[in-house]
């Protein structure tokens, strides 16, 4: 199992089994029976990036799932309904991008009903795959909490794009919830990565479905 650290964590590119376990109400991984991968993209939508991301899925024929930070949505309306025309699924990120760990629980459900007025989705994203087990448990009675079986770490500077690629593709298996992230963090490991991470995939047989 590969172990990467940043600068705010420790991540694993596949979840330890006890966050699984910690966070049991949430979605990890799809069907282990077909041959589906679910590529995902946190923080968005923004200008330097989001567009860019969007042109090479519509020139792959793919679709994927971004989950959106409500604020961002504000800013950038334009962008978040080119994400909505062009077919892709919608998540909530909250509004703020919000840890759950240091918000208070009034405070992170207003944040996120905030950005459902915006989003209008039955998914939801944790920012930073962390929040209360009483957040949990209150919004797995709203939502669909989706994680991830794969975090490629293209937010993080300590990775090179090449640790990022085999991140993105060495741990890849059937229904695989796939994590990139439309954020500034991130360029220069996505741009690298991204198209070599579809193109590597779609080889290997696996389809792109939205979840």
């Amino acid at each position: 199992m590969s172990l990467n650290i940043d600068s705010y964590n420790m991540h694993f590119v596949r979840p330890i089994f006890f966050l699984k376990y910690l966070y049991s109400k949430a979605i990890w991984r799809k069907s282990k029976q077909e041959n589906n991968i679910y590529l995902t993209f946190d923080d968005g939508p923004i200008p330097e990036v989001t567009p860019w991301i969007l042109d090479l899925l519509l020139k792959k024929n793919i679709k994927a799932t971004f989950f959106c930070v409500g604020d961002n949505i504000r800013k950038h309306p334009d962008i978040f309904a080119r994400i909505k025309a062009e077919g892709h699924a919608i998540g909530n990120h909250t509004y703020n991008h919000l840890k759950g760990w240091d918000t208070m629980d009034d405070v992170y459900y207003e944040n996120i009903a905030k950005c459902q007025e915006l989003t209008q989705t039955r998914l939801f994203r944790p920012p930073y795959g962390r929040m209360k087990l009483s957040q949990q448990h209150e919004l797995a009675k709203h939502y669909d909490i989706i994680m991830w079986d794969v975090l490629t770490g293209d937010y993080d500077a300590r990775i090179s794009p090449e640790q990022c690629l085999k991140n993105a593709t060495e741990y890849v298996r059937n229904g695989s919830i796939l994590v990139f992230h439309d954020n500034v963090k991130a360029i220069p490991n996505l741009k690298y990565a991204l198209e070599k991470t579809i193109d590597s995939l779609m080889h290997r047989g696996f389809n792109f479905v939205l979840i």
